[in-house]
């Protein structure tokens, strides 16, 4: 049974999007690696689903996210702006702003004026139970051991995915591949981690590079431009609003640092082409 599917993409954060509104769609892990090879099947970093709501009270969608290894994942920020703007394609819904669940909680989106989308990225989290981190206590920064001669320090937080963010030099010259593998599988870490490398222009921008949990390094993470602002601001080294320079181009990040405020982010999204294929 051929599979019908919208490519689309957020600063080079490549998904496939699977309408299943109207009828269930069921594929295994073997069969979500197979649409995400980018040599034998479409190609993507992430494969979301649009599906009804469990609890219609609450949300109008439901949004599900499958990494490039076939595995289920509580949340994905550029996939969520991409979402939103399918849904508004599809005729779905006409309204600007809507409710989804996720398996992360509830989300806000906001289809802009100029075609651009704000997400309602939730609270961050920072105690190490709900990110989850094996930590003894809360901390601004962590060590993490690599080997018996390397040691990082690290960030961490929960964006309803975990995240870890080191401050680098330069992004040009981070080891994104040895250190963002390492860090992705450390045991303290026992659902993985997405690891962002973080240069600090200013108050007010930054360059981030990210090695995405079950993926590798993408073009751009929303969640992980989110984790970074807001370790850059816990540390007193941002102001409310930054810019952040990704590889595929720049998001807007704002948080007023009350954690019971949530972090909002703004960017772009785009259709890149439809079609069906037989799995």
């Amino acid at each position: 049974m051929p599979i019908a599917f919208t490519k689309m993409q957020g600063l080079g954060n490549d998904f496939v999007v699977i309408n299943a509104m109207n009828a269930p769609v069921s594929l295994d892990a073997e069969q979500i690696r197979a649409l995400a090879d980018r040599r034998f099947g479409v190609g993507c970093d992430q494969v979301l689903w649009v599906e009804p709501p469990v609890d219609p009270s609450r949300a109008q969608f439901r949004y599900r996210i499958f990494n490039a290894d076939g595995g289920e994942v509580e949340q994905c920020g550029n996939g969520a702006r991409c979402f939103a703007r399918f849904i508004h394609e599809q005729g779905l819904c006409d309204q600007r702003c809507i409710t989804v669940e996720t398996l992360a909680g509830l989300i806000e989106l906001i289809l802009e004026e100029d075609g651009q989308v704000t997400v309602n990225m939730g609270l961050p989290r920072f105690e190490p139970s709900e990110i989850p981190f094996k930590a003894a206590k809360r901390d601004a920064l962590y060590s993490l051991n690599i080997s018996s001669e390397e040691q990082v320090s690290v960030g961490a937080v929960s964006m309803g995915n975990p995240h870890a963010v080191l401050q680098v030099n330069s992004v040009d010259t981070a080891e994104v591949a040895r250190l963002g593998a390492a860090i992705e599988s450390h045991s303290d870490f026992p659902r993985r981690v997405n690891v962002g490398f973080m240069q600090i222009i200013d108050r007010e921008h930054i360059r981030l590079r990210v090695f995405e949990r079950g993926v590798g390094e993408t073009l751009a993470c929303g969640t992980g431009a989110c984790a970074a602002v807001v370790i850059g601001r816990q540390q007193g080294l941002l102001d409310e609003r930054v810019t952040v320079t990704l590889p595929g181009g720049q998001l807007v990040i704002k948080w007023n640092e009350d954690e019971q405020e949530p972090v909002w982010m703004t960017g772009p999204a785009q259709t890149v082409f439809t079609g069906e294929i037989e799995l």
